[in-house]
This record gives structure tokens, sequence and C-alpha cells, in this order.
């Protein structure tokens, strides 16, 4: 089950996503102290939570630990939405009202990944 992320937690783990490799506590506390005032221990505390949450493996490597994401930002989003829409109680009215607001690029997204992937019985 995905978790929606805190504002800490999603600015930490879209910088996971954005280096596509392994990073330090210490590399993720430099680049957010570019955008803000923010302690080593807090850092460390929420990418240790973010490991025990599943969002994240680890490495000891020396005395620190290396951090990874587990998947992809798409893959995690894309648990959000299934996650919601098995929630909605009727998701056929549910994708009913998603689709209608699509704006032209997300429909000419989702056309381009129907394509590369057609819905089961319909290839």
């Amino acid at each position: 089950m995905a978790r929606r992320l805190g504002e800490l937690e999603s600015a930490i783990m879209d910088r996971m996503w954005s280096y596509r490799r392994p990073a330090s506590v210490r590399e993720v506390l430099e680049d957010l102290r570019r955008e803000r005032e923010i302690a080593y221990t807090t850092v460390m505390t929420v990418m240790d939570k973010l490991h025990t949450k599943g969002m994240l493996k680890r490495e000891l490597v020396g005395k620190a630990y290396i951090y990874q994401a587990i998947s992809s930002k798409e893959a995690y989003t894309a648990d959000l939405m299934r996650e919601s829409l098995a929630r909605s109680g009727n998701q056929a009215a549910t994708l009913v009202h998603f689709l209608e607001r699509l704006t032209p690029e997300e429909a000419s997204a989702l056309e381009a990944a129907l394509q590369v992937f057609p819905p089961k019985g319909r290839a």
C-alpha cells in the first residue's frame, strides 16, 4: 500500500528519484539546504522512516548508510492512483470524472500509454 508522503518526505523522495542512484544522508542534506535550513539528524530520521515504510533501501558503507529509491516516482504515483480508484466506491463513475478533467496533454499521454499497454482483452 502506497502511503501519501508528508512535505519533507516528498522533498527527500523527489531528490532520491531525481538522482537515479544511491545517495547518502549528507548528499540529500546539502541538496535540501539550498532551499531551507534543516538539521542532519532531521534528514537522517526521515530517510530512516522512508526505509521502514519500504520507499528506500539502504546499505551500510563504512559508518554511514547509502540509500536508494526502491521504485520510480511514476510507479509510486500509479500505486496512489490505483488505491484512490479502489476506494472510490464506483470505479466507472470515478474514471469518467477523471477523464473529463484531463487536459489535452494528459489525454495525449493516456492515448500514448494505451498504445504501449492496451487494456487486457484488447490487444
